[in-house]
């Protein structure tokens, strides 16, 4: 009994950590995803607007909601810290 008891915590030992890394490693891909979601919308967004007035805007989130990208997107994106500075996205660095 004690032995199948010393296997399981160990394989829990192993697993335990591959968990959180992957956990990490899942978030990183959607926060690149996320990224390229939006950049792909400005993109959109500006050359829609260069089309009608011949003139490069600035955009932000309000102006992508509704056509480009759905509430729920740009809630994601907010909540990855993701920003658009100079119709570029950018990830906002940690505060720690």
């Amino acid at each position: 009994m004690t032995i199948v008891l010393f296997i399981i915590s160990l394989l829990v030992l192993i697993i335990l950590p591959n968990l959180n890394g992957q956990r990490q490693r899942a978030q990183g891909i959607h926060r690149g995803a996320m990224t390229t979601v939006v950049q792909g919308q400005v993109t959109a967004y500006i050359d829609d607007y260069v089309a009608e007035n011949h003139v490069i805007p600035d955009v932000t989130y309000a102006k992508l909601m509704g056509k480009y990208l759905t509430a729920d997107q740009v809630k994601s994106a907010r909540a990855e810290g993701l920003i658009i500075d100079k119709n570029e996205v950018k990830r906002v660095k940690d505060e720690k």
